[in-house]
């Protein structure tokens, strides 16, 4: 099985200003990610970017990127434009690796795009793992998705979901009990559909949520999801989880010096 990794790169943050560009490490942020993209099965890794400065950075690092529109509503959009500069057949696999994961297994890039190829019914696949933690679940910014009995996804939300109409208290041992799920954002998608992607008119939910995947169950489309049976290392979105990650990274040089 053949397959690209795209990381969609967008220089602009509210929360973490030039996000892509932290230093881990001596290195940006988003060389850490096509680094860890790179240990994956995929056949190529490539930055798509609405910023020259993060063309440069991956350039000086050997990461491949492309420059991209600026107007992009979505990652996804990033990606179906990254396709179309690619020249990737409609039946090529694509996976969308997030540009704030510098700590992403490759193993579970891997399992997120052999689960498409597995499901032709599925337009898209996914990843989550089990949620075990009750403060994270109650954080808007933790995205949580429920599934059928299929392992296909019936919503995300920020919100706590599912919820216990009898009782209110989000503890550790009802959240296992319940099957939570924590939504990594890791998408594996066919370059078709990408293309497609843009064409699909935003939905309300979507908008509401700012969660660019209910735009695709909202016209119908069926998603896939790979409940791993691993947490991803930490992803990045305050300055708070960079000081978490940047600690990660200096412990782990350390032990390979000693």
């Amino acid at each position: 099985m053949s397959f690209s990794v795209i990381v969609p790169a967008r220089l602009a943050s509210s929360r973490l200003p030039n996000k892509p560009l932290a230093d881990i490490e001596g290195q940006p942020m988003i060389v850490r990610v096509a680094q860890r993209a790179a240990l994956s099965k995929a056949t190529q890794v490539v930055v798509a970017t609405d910023s020259p400065l993060i063309i440069d950075a991956c350039r000086a690092h050997g990461v491949r990127a492309l420059l991209t529109r600026a107007d992009h509503v979505s990652g996804s959009d990033r990606l179906a434009e990254a396709c179309e500069q690619l020249g990737l057949d409609g039946q090529d696999l694509v996976v969308n690796v997030q540009g704030d994961e510098p700590l992403i297994a490759p193993a579970m890039i891997d399992a997120c795009a052999e689960l498409l190829k597995a499901r032709p019914q599925c337009v898209m696949s996914t990843v989550a793992h089990a949620l075990d933690d009750a403060a994270e679940f109650a954080n808007p910014n933790v995205v949580k998705v429920v599934l059928d009995a299929q392992g296909l996804a019936l919503y995300f939300s920020r919100a706590p979901i599912p919820w216990w109409r009898d009782g209110s208290s989000a503890t550790q041992a009802n959240l296992a009990a319940a099957g939570a799920l924590r939504h990594v954002g890791m998408y594996a998608y066919h370059a078709g559909f990408l293309r497609r992607f843009p064409t699909l008119t935003t939905s309300p939910l979507e908008q509401i949520e700012s969660l660019e995947q209910l735009r695709v169950l909202w016209h119908g489309e069926r998603i896939a999801v790979y409940v791993s049976p691993d947490k991803p290392g930490p992803g990045v979105d305050t300055p708070e989880d960079l000081a978490r990650v940047r600690a990660i990274f200096a412990a782990s040089q350390s032990r390979q010096v000693t």
